[in-house]
């Protein structure tokens, strides 16, 4: 049993949002503290070169990043390195500040091993943000991504100006940049995954990302609750404005086989119940694209067989953030040791043979 283990019941009475602030701040800390720095890049280091690979011309060392939502104002970069993230994707970054939706606004689901967030993008704005990339943007072996978005009060008739004003100041910092139009806590913001409204936002993207001196991968984060028909559209979009590829996906306001009262609280779902939903949609867009535009795949991992299993049915990279909220810092080590162990144990010799051997078998 490891620390936070015994520690988890004590962290469990606080209130979700309250025990992630606390958790920020230790590491924010940590960060400052040398000794403390290193402390933790011994207990947690863990590479294996079966791990690294290629997405989208990016080399990381290892395929497992922080998810969006976690480190919003990009505060924890050097930190969450130090946990042996090979990618950090800060964010959602909005270009105005703006608190979010009324507290409480995050729950935990104990018995679905599942939380509920609310969240509403609440941001410090862009300025903020980059102020804190320009402080701690260096993540050394990991990968910094940067997720924008609109903001609420903004009308979505005028959601490419939100996306475009974010994507001009932030995009230099990031390796890459998401482009979130899927989380259920913003108004309409999912009707973006319309064909026509989101032709416009990526062709306006796109436009902007050929007049930087050296332009950035570009993805798009789509919902897990589209239809095979919706996620067509959505694929259509990104092949004629020229995206990198997709983020699969967000969380979903399903509420199937769910056991906890609290799972009715309005909001996204996110942990063990969207497990194979994200699977589903992680092959859906790898046979779309014909395995020619990456997934980057996020929702439900728990474990390293779920890992595995999201590689082989599609995804380049992996996005976590639930699983360490239930199993602790240490899970990223762990994941990392027991994806190795399972690529080995079937014979093939890199992650990339592994990617989409299964996504024929996923139907969403």
């Amino acid at each position: 049993m490891t620390l936070y283990h015994l520690l988890k019941p004590i962290i469990f009475r606080f209130p979700p949002e309250l025990a992630h602030d606390q958790t920020v701040h230790a590491l924010k800390l940590a960060q400052r503290i040398p000794l403390a720095h290193r402390a933790l890049e011994a207990l947690f280091h863990f590479e294996d070169p079966i791990l690294a690979g290629e997405c989208a011309g990016m080399r990381f060392v290892n395929p497992f990043g922080m998810a969006a939502g976690f480190d919003k104002q990009a505060e924890l970069i050097p930190g969450l390195a130090m946990l042996g993230f090979g990618h950090v994707e800060i964010g959602t970054v909005t270009p105005l500040p703006q608190p979010g939706n009324p507290r409480p606004r995050m729950f935990r689901l104990l018995r679905d091993d599942a939380l509920v967030n609310r969240m509403g993008f609440n941001s410090e704005g862009m300025y903020v943000a980059t102020r804190n990339l320009e402080r701690h943007g260096a993540g050394g072996h990991a990968l910094v991504g940067v997720n924008i978005g609109k903001n609420k009060v903004t009308p979505l008739a005028r959601a490419s100006d939100d996306y475009v004003r974010a994507f001009d100041q932030l995009a230099s910092f990031g390796r890459y940049v998401a482009v979130n139009i899927s989380s259920p806590n913003t108004p309409g913001l999912r009707k973006l995954h319309d064909r026509a409204a989101l032709a416009e936002l990526l062709g306006a993207l796109a436009e902007r990302n050929r007049q930087l001196p050296q332009p950035r991968p570009i993805f798009v984060k789509v919902s897990p609750d589209e239809t095979p028909a919706q996620l067509d559209a959505v694929v259509e979009a990104a092949l004629g404005t020229g995206m990198a590829g997709f983020i699969a996906g967000n969380t979903t306001v399903s509420r199937a086989g769910i056991r906890s009262f609290v799972g009715g609280e309005i909001g996204g779902l996110s942990g063990r119940p969207l497990t194979l939903r994200a699977r589903s949609l992680i092959a859906h867009l790898h046979r779309a694209t014909s395995g020619n535009m990456p997934v980057i795949g996020v929702g439900g991992i728990m474990n390293a067989e779920d890992a595995y299993l999201h590689l082989r049915a599609g995804a380049s990279m992996l996005q976590i953030y639930t699983v360490m909220v239930y199993e602790g810092p240490g899970v990223v080590r762990t994941l990392k040791q027991g994806l190795a162990d399972l690529l080995r144990r079937d014979g093939f010799r890199s992650l990339g043979e592994a990617v989409g051997v299964d996504a024929g078998l996923h139907q969403l």
